[in-house]
C-alpha cells in the first residue's frame, strides 16, 4: 500500500517525489503545474506495462533507506540486497549561481553509485505523457533518449548503457552512472563531470542559504526541513509560492475530495510572508509579493481567491481519465474551480501581505503612495463586502453565508490601509481607513459574538464554530488576553479537538462529515494556546505535531487523527508553514537558551 513516505526534490523550476524504493513517482515538467512525466503516485504499478515512473530495481533487495544530506533538499536512497550488496541513489534539482546569475534548469539530476559487494539492478525509465494517458515517441542518440509528449520533450542524457536502459535489461552496477534528466537540449560536458558539478554546487548553495536562515533555538532541524520545503514551493519565474506539487491526493480515504492544488491560494499570502519573514528568507519573500502586488494591480473589479503560477485567471476543472488517483481514490482533477468562488477575505489577505513593502526597510521595492491606491481599490472591496455571503476560508462548493472569518479579513485590509495611510503622511486617507475598519469591527462584534455559546461563531448570527477563529488575536482583531477570544479558543477546544488535532470544522458539508483534521488549524490552535498563557500545553501539542512528520520531515494537508497517517497534497505548503510560525513562538529565545537548566534542553528532533 503507497503512504506519503516520500521525499521532494527540487529547484523553484521542477519537483520531483522519491518513493523509499528510490522511485520517481510524481514530477510535471517544464513546470509545476505542467503534464507529469512520472505519474505513479496517481496511478500505482499494478500491470507489467504500466508506466509513468523511474525506478532502479535491485534484485533480491531487502531493505532500504533514505535521508537528505543535511541542509539541502538532495536525498540519498540506499537500497540493500539479501547479499549485503548495496547501492546508493541520490537525487536533486540543479540550483546554483555562475555567471552572475541563478542557475535552475527545469532538469532533475539522478546519481547511482555501488556502495557495497555487485548489486544487480534494472533501470525502468517511462515516462508518460497527456496525464498518464500516453506513453511518449522514444528516439535515441549515443547518450542520450528522447521522450515526445503532445506538449514536451523529455532529453535524458546519461553514461549508462543506452541499450540497457532502452531494453530495461538487468545489469552488474560496477561503476557510478548519472541520468539528466530535462530540456531537449545538448548536454555541454561529460555526464559525469557535469553531474558532479550540479551536485556540488547546489548543496553549496542550499547549504549557504540555510546559513542565512533566522530559526528559533529549538526544532532547529524540523524548521530548516520546513525552510527548504517552502523555498521549494515557490516558482522562481514570477515568486508564486504554490500549495503543493501534487493534485487530487484525497483528503481522507474515498472522500472524493481531491483538488488540485498547484496553484497559488491569495488565503495563504498573510501566513507565509509572515512565515518567510521569520525565517529572513527576503528574497523569497520579496518576490511572492511582487506577485501578489501584481495580481491586486491587475484584479480589476474582482480578485479571486486562487491563481496559475504565472497569474493566469482562469483554472477550469478537468477530470485525468487515465489515471485512477492516490491509491484508486479517484477522481484526479487538473484545474481547480474555487477561481471562480467568491471568498472575501482574499482582500484583507492581498493587503496584508503588501503592508510589508511599507513598513520593511531590507526590501528593495519600498511601497509608495502609487502601490498604496492600488490596496484602496482591495479595500474598497472589502468595505462592500465584508458582510456578503461568500463561499468561506474553506472554499463550500454548494452553500454561501457571511463568514465571520471573511469578514475579520475585510476588517484587517481597512486596519492595515489605515497604517499605511499613517505611515505614509495620507492623514486623510488614514483616517477614513481607520473609520471603515472601526465600522466593521461593531458589525463582526455585534453579529458574529453568540451569548448562548460564549464564543465567536464561524458565520452571522450563526450557531457552529471553525478553527479560522483561532485567528481573531492573530489578526489584531482582539487582544489575545480578551475574554471573548479566551472563550473562543476554549469553545474551539471543546467542540472540534480529536486527540492532538483540531478540524476545521464539525459539521458535514457538500460531502459529509470531515474525516480528518487540516493540520495547519492545528498549529492555529497551538499558537492560541501559547498566546492566552497555556504555553506548556501548548508545546506538548506542538511536539506531537512533529511526530505527525513522515520520515523525511515532512507534512501533507491532513491526518487522521486515529492513526496520524498522513493525507492530502503533499508537501502542503500551508503546513510547513504552520510548523515555522509556531516553533518560532514556541522556542526558547537563544538569549533565553543559555541560562535554562540543562534538562530543558531537548536534543534535536530529527
Amino acid at each position: 500500500m503507497s503512504t506519503l513516505d516520500l521525499g521532494l526534490v527540487g529547484n523553484g523550476a521542477v519537483s520531483a517525489l522519491v518513493d523509499p524504493s528510490g522511485e520517481i513517482t510524481w514530477a510535471c515538467m517544464p513546470r509545476p503545474d505542467a503534464d507529469p512525466v512520472f505519474c505513479s503516485l496517481l496511478r500505482p504499478r499494478a500491470v507489467e506495462a504500466d508506466f509513468g515512473y523511474l525506478s532502479i530495481e535491485l534484485e533480491g533487495r531487502v531493505s532500504s533507506e533514505q535521508r537528505y544530506v543535511p541542509n539541502t533538499p538532495l536525498l540519498v536512497t540506499r537500497l540493500v540486497d539479501a547479499h549485503g550488496a548495496a547501492l546508493e541513489v541520490l537525487d536533486f534539482a540543479p540550483r546554483f549561481r555562475q555567471h552572475g546569475r541563478l542557475f535552475a534548469p527545469a532538469q532533475l539530476v539522478r546519481q547511482v553509485r555501488p556502495v557495497a559487494g555487485s548489486p544487480r539492478i534494472r533501470v525502468r525509465l517511462r515516462p508518460a505523457a497527456d496525464y498518464g494517458a500516453a506513453r511518449p515517441t522514444t528516439t535515441w542518440g549515443s547518450n542520450h533518449i528522447r521522450y515526445a509528449g503532445s506538449g514536451h520533450v523529455l532529453r535524458v542524457t546519461t553514461d549508462a548503457s543506452i541499450t540497457y536502459l532502452l531494453e530495461e535489461r538487468a545489469f552488474v552496477l560496477r561503476e557510478p552512472f548519472a541520468l539528466l534528466m530535462g530540456p531537449d537540449e545538448t548536454l555541454q560536458g561529460g555526464v559525469a563531470e557535469v553531474a558532479r558539478h550540479f551536485r556540488e554546487s547546489t548543496e553549496d548553495y542550499w547549504r549557504d542559504w540555510v546559513r542565512g536562515l533566522s530559526i528559533p533555538f529549538e526544532w532547529q532541524e524540523a524548521v530548516i526541513r520546513a525552510a527548504i520545503t517552502l523555498k521549494l514551493a515557490a516558482f522562481d519565474d514570477t515568486g508564486a509560492v504554490i500549495a503543493a506539487p501534487t493534485t487530487s491526493i484525497p483528503e481522507a480515504p474515498d472522500s472524493g475530495r481531491n483538488w488540485d492544488y498547484r496553484y497559488c491560494w491569495l488565503r495563504d499570502a498573510h501566513f507565509v510572508v509572515d512565515a518567510l519573514n521569520r525565517l529572513n528568507a527576503t528574497r523569497t519573500m520579496e518576490r511572492y509579493l511582487g506577485y501578489v502586488i501584481n495580481l491586486a494591480a491587475q484584479a480589476g473589479d474582482r480578485l479571486q481567491p486562487v491563481y496559475g503560477i504565472c497569474g493566469r485567471a482562469g483554472l477550469d476543472e478537468a477530470i485525468a481519465p487515465a489515471l485512477p488517483g492516490y491509491r484508486g481514490m479517484g477522481p484526479v482533477r487538473v484545474g481547480n474551480l474555487a477561481f471562480q468562488q467568491a471568498q472575501h477575505d482574499i482582500y484583507g489577505a492581498a493587503v496584508l501581505a503588501a503592508t510589508h513593502a511599507f513598513f520593511d526597510q531590507r526590501l528593495a521595492a519600498v511601497g509608495n503612495e502609487g502601490l498604496f491606491r492600488v490596496l484602496e481599490r482591495l479595500g474598497e472591496h472589502a468595505v462592500a463586502l465584508h458582510a456578503e455571503p461568500d463561499a468561506g476560508p474553506w472554499e463550500l462548493r454548494e452553500s454561501a453565508h457571511p463568514h465571520t472569518y471573511s469578514a475579520v479579513m475585510c476588517w484587517a485590509a481597512c486596519d492595515r490601509l489605515s497604517r499605511i495611510g499613517q505611515r505614509l503622511g495620507l492623514s486623510v486617507a488614514a483616517a477614513r481607513w481607520k473609520d471603515e475598519a472601526a465600522r466593521i469591527h461593531a458589525v463582526v462584534s455585534g453579529r458574529c459574538w453568540s451569548e448562548r455559546r460564549r464564543s465567536f461563531v464561524a458565520t452571522f448570527d450563526g450557531d457552529t464554530l471553525d478553527a479560522s477563529l483561532l485567528l481573531l488575536a492573530e489578526l489584531g482583531f482582539l487582544r489575545a488576553d480578551d475574554p471573548r477570544y479566551v472563550a473562543t479558543v476554549d469553545a474551539v477546544g471543546r467542540e472540534l479537538r480529536r486527540g492532538d488535532f483540531v478540524f476545521r470544522y464539525a459539521h458535514a458539508d457538500d460531502f459529509g462529515a470531515p474525516q480528518t483534521a487540516f493540520l495547519v488549524c492545528t498549529f492555529w490552535y497551538v499558537d492560541a494556546l501559547a498566546a492566552i498563557g497555556r504555553r506548556e500545553e501548548a508545546r506538548a501539542l506542538f511536539e506531537s505535531l512533529l511526530a505527525c512528520r513522515n520520515p523525511l520531515g515532512m507534512l501533507s494537508e491532513d491526518a487522521d487523527p486515529a492513526t496520524n497517517e498522513l493525507w492530502g497534497n503533499f508537501p502542503q505548503t500551508y503546513s510547513m508553514v504552520g510548523l515555522i510560525n509556531s516553533a518560532a513562538r514556541l522556542s526558547l529565545r537563544w538569549d533565553e537558551a543559555w541560562r535554562a537548566p540543562v534538562s530543558a534542553l531537548k536534543p534535536p528532533v530529527p
